[in-house]
């Protein structure tokens, strides 16, 4: 008999065709609407695998109802809307979906930090809405790229890909992680740093390390006070990292001098959201692996981590 699983999220047909070769596959028929939790809660009790997002909390409860549910398969490289203890502790596996993203959101970091120092939302705008009358000496005038410092707070795949393209640019580059990594410092002649020399000397400085209770809040007021007022800093990992009311006032104050955001907190943001009123922000709706060929690549590799978890394999991309 095959193994019953449940999808959160309408994928692609080439997806659901390769879980339908070995599984039993109900899905959420609905791509821009998450689950709702009651249906979710209903579903997971007769399910060997569960697909999921980031959209959906795989806490505690909801885990417990899934008397038969061997691997709960994350389509992201995060996992903190996954209480991976209680999976552990239930003997449920848990996997995510690293490596196929890392090129395509470095790019997209990049381009964040690109689009922010030169201000290029603003500018569409600005012409859009036909105040565009005359060129000026400042006009418009944003912050240099080439030559600058970059920081990097936390050097994984993503980092050391960003490293790379700022490499292109002749950017002085230093980073922050839990542990140094010498022989990306060698290969991408980067320099380690601790905390406060980064925020103190970094041009832009870039979020790229993972969400846990160790990085909430990571960068607040006191180090957004450290930062230069040139400064711009770029989030595109999880929302949490950055507390959202000291960027606000950091911003509003001039204090640095713009903020590249693709991730929040609570997602989606609410248009009420007070760094959305302000024109030194760019913000994005969490787009740093939306790519055609990378959001199917993720999809079909947390297909086959859970198939190998459900084959009694052991998948891969395990995370517990």
């Amino acid at each position: 008999m095959k193994p019953k699983i449940y999808i959160t999220r309408k994928l692609p047909d080439i997806v659901v065709t390769r879980l339908t070769e070995v599984c039993e596959v109900k899905m959420w028929d609905k791509e821009e609407e998450p689950v709702p939790r009651e249906i979710l809660e209903k579903e997971i009790q007769d399910v060997d695998g569960l697909y999921c997002l980031l959209t959906e909390s795989i806490d505690k409860p909801l885990l417990n109802r899934g008397t038969r549910l061997k691997v709960v398969s994350n389509m992201a490289v995060g996992y903190n809307n996954i209480d991976v203890a209680a999976a552990t502790e239930k003997g449920i596996l848990v996997t995510n979906t690293p490596g196929v993203l890392t090129e395509t959101t470095a790019d997209l970091t990049f381009a964040l930090l690109m689009a922010t120092a030169r201000r290029l939302v603003e500018a569409s705008d600005y012409l859009r809405a036909g105040d565009w009358k005359t060129w000026s000496p400042m006009q418009l005038t944003g912050q240099d790229i080439y030559g600058a410092t970059l920081g990097i707070f936390g050097l994984g795949r993503i980092g050391e890909a960003l490293a790379k393209r700022a490499r292109g640019f002749d950017m002085k580059i230093l980073y922050h992680n839990r542990s140094r990594k010498l022989e990306a410092e060698e290969q991408l002649d980067i320099q380690y740093a601790d905390k406060e020399r980064l925020l103190r000397e970094s041009d832009f400085i870039c979020v790229l390390m993972p969400f846990t209770h160790e990085t909430k809040n990571y960068i607040g007021a006191a180090e957004l006070s450290l930062m230069k007022q040139t400064a711009v800093l770029v989030n595109t990992a999880r929302g949490g990292i950055v507390d959202e009311e000291a960027l606000y006032h950091a911003l509003k104050n001039r204090e640095i001098w713009g903020a590249g955001i693709d991730v929040f907190e609570e997602e989606p943001v609410s248009t009420e959201h007070p760094l959305l009123s302000l024109p030194n922000v760019v913000a994005l709706p969490h787009i740093g692996s939306a790519s055609k060929n990378t959001r199917l690549k993720m999809s079909l590799l947390a297909a086959e981590n859970l198939l190998q978890g459900l084959q009694g394999e052991t998948p891969k991309n395990i995370v517990n």
